[in-house]
């Protein structure tokens, strides 16, 4: 078995390439692939040249490569507005609900958002009738803060 693969280098670098791809899909930060890549740049050399020194630098050089070049390109298109993408309850600040239970001057209501319903407060402590439209402007664990939407 072992001749068979030291025979067929090309069978081991694509195996390589496959274990990195399946682990680049746990980790999803486009690093893991770069070391794809080079796998595959040491497979087609394989193919070529029975020079196993020569397969190695091949996959150390584009992996390498792939780093610095490939992977800060790729980041830059696969995190479009990173600064914007909010996730769990961050992202329902500024979403806009009805109020299901009237909110009470200085006191506590609710706020039916995305079918969803929260506890919710007025901002300056006012009053909002129920089945008033409402902003989500602020959240403090599970009470938003919300205001009449015009």
């Amino acid at each position: 078995m072992i001749q068979y693969f030291s025979e067929n280098l090309w069978l081991v670098w694509l195996l390589v390439s496959l274990l990195c791809l399946v682990l680049e899909l746990t980790n999803g930060d486009f690093f893991i692939m770069c070391f794809v890549i080079g796998g595959v740049f040491a497979a087609a050399v394989s193919a070529f040249s029975d020079s196993f020194m020569l397969q190695v630098i091949v996959f150390a050089v584009v992996s390498m490569l792939s780093v610095f070049f490939i992977r800060p390109i790729v980041l830059k298109y696969l995190h479009i507005n990173k600064e914007q993408r909010l996730s769990n309850a961050d992202a329902i600040i500024g979403r806009i609900g009805n109020v299901t239970e009237s909110i009470v001057a200085n006191g506590h209501g609710r706020v039916k958002i995305d079918g969803d319903s929260w506890k919710a407060v007025a901002v300056n402590n006012l009053s909002i009738e129920e089945g008033t439209r409402v902003r989500i402007v602020a959240l403090d664990s599970i009470i938003v803060t919300v205001e009449r939407v015009e």
